[in-house]
């Protein structure tokens, strides 16, 4: 069973929320909070596996509860439940589960929640994160393990795919050097971050160190050259 939380404002949305939720008998406990701090202080104190927010609350916006829950240690999924159509970007980049527009469909409802347990039976198995990324006016789920190289671009990274793809997160390369360090990417360069695994040549002596990913190659920072050489020699990562 999922124990789940439901914030808005507005008491006639929360019901009819809470209402479809109770028609999915994959769903627990139902806790409900009128405001975003009610609803922190709640989740500070009681985990549960999904908080669906309204994006417009007074004293604290959805978005900035979502930044706040980051900090718990055992933050739920988020779902945002709105009648803006605009903060969708910002809200996966807080990286949300899933984006509802009112009124909430039953089914669409069902279906963010598939999307939470399929996420978690992924986390829960050891296999990729999920990262969402924008294409045109959609958003789409790459997977980690999709990822050859991480290219840095001030606040933002570009995720570069198998398939020749770069797409544009706002994350910068520290936070995912030190997210995706046990899976296997290690940090080249100041603007380059690598799966040991895409590697596929590395000319690590000479005056210009470099590795390649096919036909591509990444120059390497001279005073990374020894940590970059002992990760590949162990094999970092594999598997």
């Amino acid at each position: 069973m999922i124990d789940v939380l439901v914030a808005d404002d507005e008491k006639p949305a929360l019901d009819e929320l809470v209402h479809l939720l109770r028609t999915d008998d994959r769903i627990g406990e139902i806790l409900t909070a009128a405001n975003g701090a009610d609803a922190l202080r709640q989740l500070s104190e009681r985990a549960v596996q999904i908080a669906f927010l309204d994006i417009h609350m007074p004293g604290l916006l959805g978005t900035a509860l979502a930044r706040a829950l980051l900090a718990l240690s055992r933050p739920p999924a988020v779902v945002f439940v709105t009648a803006d159509e605009a903060r969708a970007v910002e809200a996966f980049e807080l990286r949300a589960v899933d984006y509802l527009l009112k009124p909430v469909r039953a089914e669409r409802l069902r279906g963010a929640v598939d999307r939470v347990l399929e996420i978690g039976d992924a986390a829960s198995a050891g296999d990729d994160e999920m990262v969402p990324v924008t294409v045109g006016t959609a958003v789409r789920f790459v997977r980690r393990s999709d990822v050859r190289w991480v290219q840095a671009q001030g606040d933002y990274s570009r995720l570069h795919t198998g398939d020749g793809a770069g797409h544009l997160v706002r994350i910068p390369i520290s936070e995912l050097e030190s997210r995706w360090a046990d899976a296997g990417f290690i940090r080249i360069h100041r603007s380059s971050l690598v799966r040991t695994l895409a590697v596929t040549e590395a000319r690590l002596s000479g005056a210009e160190p470099v590795v390649s990913i096919g036909d591509l190659s990444l120059p390497v920072s001279r005073r990374l050259v020894p940590t970059v050489r002992d990760a590949l020699v162990r094999g970092e990562g594999a598997g």
